[in-house]
């Protein structure tokens, strides 16, 4: 049987961050968390971020935590904007921005 959700913690220049990927019909949910907010896939949306007022960058057509780190961002919340992401730099930018 196929693992369905996997999580991996990683370090990116010295910060400490958790990483998860989650099977799904048609593609796997994928998510980086930073202490101060985080990176996800398409299956999640900015419009929820922002009304609860979290920190998150939107990337799309990512399969793994690495592809989500080399990503391109699509999207960002206003409070991620306020701690420097912006579109078009990568995953793991944005979440050494937010870490």
């Amino acid at each position: 049987m196929k693992e369905t959700t996997m999580e991996k913690d990683l370090t990116i220049q010295g910060k400490k961050m958790t990483g998860v990927e989650i099977a799904l019909p048609g593609a796997p949910l994928v998510l980086v968390h930073a202490t101060g907010g985080f990176v996800m896939c398409g299956y999640l949306n900015i419009e929820a971020a922002d009304k609860l007022g979290t920190a998150a960058a939107l990337v799309r057509g990512v399969k793994t935590i690495d592809d989500l780190l080399k990503a391109p961002v699509q999207a960002v919340s206003k409070a991620a904007q306020g701690k420097g992401v912006q579109v078009s730099m990568t995953g793991e930018k944005a979440l050494l921005l937010l870490g």
